[in-house]
């Protein structure tokens, strides 16, 4: 563990009580297998991407009394064959799937929760709100962890207040990644986080300051609030988002983008359809950049719009989705996006759609489609998914 964090670990762990050595130290095993195939079939390459994978976590989590717990956690990623470019095996004669075989200390970490107050410290998973801005990148086989302090405080029962500083970034792209900043990144990053949750509503604002110590120019400080909420069975939901970001720490440019996102949905007998509108801000020199993001879950699943076009991004979409057969077992999604540039100018369009089922409530299948139409960005581009993942836990003593 480096230094700094090392240290941010004691300060935030010192003022908790001390655990007493006799106390039983509950022990579980948990893990997370997941084996897919992923095809690629994109215009700009004479030859298709094909990639199986399997992935395996493993995590040891133990509870020591008194509030006090730990959990440490491996994963390995292994591929047959190399008929793609996974970032790490050179092979850039195929479209990018960024699964590379390896492995890595995904997750480890101490933790204490007490009544109204918590604190984590170590490499860990962070998720903030819907993952738009901070998450874990959970699609990918190599999952995004921190290097980082989390701390929770709940003054109120309605009321949730997070703070984290992160240290440093593990990329999806994993440890053997050809280029550097693709592996990991050194941050000195607040992220601040206070929600109010009454109901079936949720209002939450944030402060975001990302200082990239590798990346200058990825720095950034984001300032929001986001409004939801959602019917009980049948009705109304809706979301609404906004939040302006620009330049901070060391960053060489200067910029100021808005961010947006209007989101009505409704329920009916289980079948939910949504409308929304998306807006990332750009210039034409520089746009809004979500770098800490689960980004897969946004902006279409083709992941044309990972990072931001200068001209920034327009996504106005509409998704509908359900589940049928017996207990539900079988869940479905069918989407549709058009592209623009932020300030005019048409970039594609996408339809995407999943299938899946649940073998039980352990074991998911996943059938899983994304297709993009090129309209002045990019290529047209075409993903196929299918997989089976197995979650599972076991009480060791």
């Amino acid at each position: 563990m480096h230094t700094r964090l090392a240290t941010a670990c004691l300060l935030a762990l010192a003022s908790a009580p001390a655990w007493a050595a006799d106390t039983p130290a509950p022990l579980q095993l948990e893990w997370d297998a997941r084996l897919r195939h992923e095809q690629v079939d994109n215009d700009a390459f004479a030859r298709d991407a094909r990639a199986d994978t399997l992935r395996l976590r493993l995590g040891l989590r133990a509870q020591f009394g008194a509030g006090f717990s730990g959990y440490l956690e491996g994963a390995g990623v292994a591929a047959a064959g190399g008929h793609y470019n996974s970032g790490a095996n050179g092979h850039t004669q195929y479209p990018t799937i960024t699964d590379p075989k390896g492995g890595e200390l995904n997750q480890a970490y101490l933790a204490w929760q007490g009544n109204r107050f918590g604190a984590i410290a170590g490499r860990q998973r962070l998720l903030f709100d819907n993952q738009r801005w901070i998450g874990n990148v959970g699609w990918r086989q190599h999952e995004q962890t921190f290097d980082a302090v989390a701390l929770q405080w709940q003054p109120a029962t309605d009321w949730t207040v997070r703070y984290a500083w992160l240290d440093r970034v593990h990329r999806v792209a994993g440890r053997d990644a050809l280029l550097p900043t693709a592996r990991e990144r050194k941050l000195d990053t607040h992220l601040l986080n206070a929600a109010f949750k009454r109901g079936m509503q949720q209002l939450s604002g944030y402060a975001y300051l990302h200082e990239d110590r590798d990346v200058a120019t990825a720095s950034s400080a984001t300032y929001g609030a986001r409004w939801s909420g959602k019917p009980a069975a049948d009705g109304f939901g809706w979301t609404l988002e906004a939040a302006q970001q620009t330049d901070y720490a060391s960053n060489p440019l200067h910029f100021s983008h808005a961010y947006w996102l209007a989101e009505p949905a409704w329920t009916q007998h289980g079948i939910t359809g949504k409308l929304g509108w998306e807006h990332l801000g750009g210039n034409g020199h520089h746009a809004l950049q979500t770098p800490l993001a689960t980004l897969h879950a946004f902006n279409g699943w083709d992941d044309q719009f990972a990072v931001t076009p200068a001209g920034g991004l327009d996504d106005r979409y509409a998704a509908i989705n359900g589940a049928f057969g017996p207990q539900a077992r079988i869940g479905w999604t069918v989407a549709w996006h058009d592209y623009r540039a932020a300030r005019g100018g048409r970039y594609g369009s996408e339809w995407d759609g999943s299938l899946g089922y649940a073998f039980s409530t352990a074991i998911n299948g996943l059938l899983k489609l994304a297709s993009y139409r090129a309209d002045g960005f990019g290529r047209d581009d075409a993903k196929l998914w299918l997989q089976v993942e197995w979650k599972g836990v076991q009480a060791l003593r």
